[in-house]
């Protein structure tokens, strides 16, 4: 009997055994044993390609069209492959994890098989290099809809150190998340959109094209004619992605989560970071933390692109509110801030404005946050020596009550911050803290020329602040200057019959 006859008898007595399991199998260890056998088979006939090569014909078709028996067994278990594969990715979303990582990992080792042992016909376009629509299947059964996939892209992650996984992957999500969004007509999916960013955050462009030689399929070509070769495609797919996915609404929690990322992950590995603008600028007018994290992305678009931003300082100024004393964002917040202040050339007025709303938010501001907004204030008004006519006014407002100061006023050029003076640090020269006092006197003294480094100030916090002041030890204890002689003051009779020892 011919060699693939034997084949043929064997694999059809135990592919149906193996393909029921899968399918209709809830037990854990049952389904986990048949995928791998089915991996190995399949993994073996891919390599010795004894699966049909081109169009597949439909089972009826191959039964009464002229094929040789070679040929029918081919094109049989072509399409028992189709039908594994389509098992595996409803697998995909089993209950178990054990389950779904055996799945994904073995459908990755068909997508290796198949880019080895391509069961098209090769011509020349690139893509046949790759099979990349199976490659399309798994990440949208990654990205469930109303289910938590984070543990399992998590496990893929490993896949995308392959330059060629993560060009297509970067192209799938793409496509994947305009179709679906369309389809759900722009409404916010919170388990979706966060499954999405799980993965795509997950994305590390290399920063040459020369460390680009590691690819899952091993190209038969030149690298120079393949494009998930090429860094500039990466880039280009990594734009197109990003852009996709930000374009549409996103829910608060997620927002804030891209924002942290998009300075150091996003921008550097865009062709035009230019492009961010919108999604930046929509960012910064929503206000609270969102407005405090857009900070980032539009200081590397000022500083390293040339971006023009209309009003930049003075929607930077609205947001000196009482609760950015609070936000978990607050160092980063004033890094920033002091980053835009630092150009002597700002116009005295806004440096002005900003150095009396900080003096006056400081009133009610928590210690360990005035120990680096009262050396923030001295350093501005060290760059723009003009501001100490807020120090140094005799005849201005002592009070709240005189202060022209309007706080309300979110244009800095109209607040009349020129007309006040700085009583708001003389007043806390009396603050129950004595490093804050300590602090706030410094206004009283010349200042020196030389900015104080708020970097080490700006993460201080309540608990450092209490386990310093554990360590410190008073020397000299204060006593009552006259000693107690009775219980009732110096007229006490009973101090007559009793003595205090």
């Amino acid at each position: 009997m011919p060699i693939f006859c034997l084949t043929y008898w064997n694999t059809c007595s135990l592919r149906p055994i193996m393909l029921h399991i899968i399918g209709a199998s809830n037990q854990e260890d049952e389904l986990l044993c048949a995928i791998r056998t089915c991996e190995t088979l399949f993994s073996t006939l891919l390599e010795r390609r004894d699966l049909y090569i081109g169009q597949l014909p439909k089972e009826e078709e191959a039964l009464t069209a002229e094929y040789s028996a070679e040929e029918k067994y081919k094109i049989w278990m072509r399409h028992r492959y189709h039908d594994c594969v389509k098992q595996l990715l409803e697998l995909m979303v089993h209950t178990s994890f054990q389950v779904k990582e055996a799945t994904l990992c073995t459908l990755m080792k068909f997508i290796q098989m198949e880019g080895g042992q391509p069961l098209v016909k090769a011509d020349w376009d690139e893509s046949f290099f790759f099979p990349h629509e199976l490659l399309k299947s798994v990440v949208e059964h990654l990205l469930q809809i109303d289910e938590d996939s984070s543990l399992l892209i998590a496990r893929f992650q490993e896949f995308l150190e392959y330059d060629d996984v993560r060009y297509y992957v970067m192209i799938s999500v793409n496509v994947y998340v305009s179709m679906i969004m369309q389809k759900m007509k722009e409404a916010v999916l919170p388990v979706f959109q966060q499954n999405i960013f799980s993965l795509i955050s997950s994305v590390v462009l290399p920063d040459k094209e020369s460390e680009m030689n590691n690819f899952l399929v091993k190209p038969k070509g030149e690298l120079e004619e393949w494009r998930a070769a090429k860094l500039k495609e990466h880039k280009g797919a990594f734009e197109r992605m990003w852009l996709g996915f930000l374009k549409h609404k996103l829910p608060s929690s997620l927002y804030k989560k891209v924002l942290v990322i998009l300075h150091e992950t996003i921008l550097p590995h865009m062709r035009k970071p230019v492009l961010m603008i919108d999604f930046l600028t929509a960012a910064y007018e929503v206000g609270g933390a969102i407005s405090l994290l857009a900070l980032n992305g539009l200081f590397v678009l000022v500083h390293e692109h040339n971006l023009e931003y209309p009003d930049f300082y003075k929607k930077l100024y609205s947001l000196l509110e009482p609760t950015v004393f609070h936000v978990k964002y607050r160092a980063r917040f004033f890094h920033l801030t002091n980053l835009f202040l630092s150009s002597t050339h700002l116009p005295l007025y806004l440096v002005a404005a900003f150095v009396k709303r900080l003096s006056r938010l400081a009133l009610t501001a928590p210690p360990q946050a005035l120990l680096m907004v009262i050396p923030f204030i001295c350093n501005l008004i060290r760059r723009h020596p003009a501001c100490k006519v807020l120090i140094h006014r005799p005849s201005g407002p002592e009070g709240l009550s005189e202060d022209p100061y309007i706080m309300e006023e979110e244009d800095p050029a109209k607040c009349r911050a020129l007309e006040s003076s700085l009583w708001e640090l003389k007043t806390l020269q009396n603050h129950y803290h004595p490093d804050v006092a300590t602090a706030a006197m410094a206004i009283s003294q010349p200042l020196s020329v030389t900015e104080v480094d708020i970097s080490e100030l700006l993460d201080i916090s309540a608990d450092e602040m209490v386990a310093k002041a554990m360590k410190n030890r008073s020397k000299v204890v204060p006593l009552e200057f006259q000693p107690v002689r009775g219980l009732f003051g110096k007229k006490d009779i009973m101090s007559q019959y009793f003595i205090l020892e």
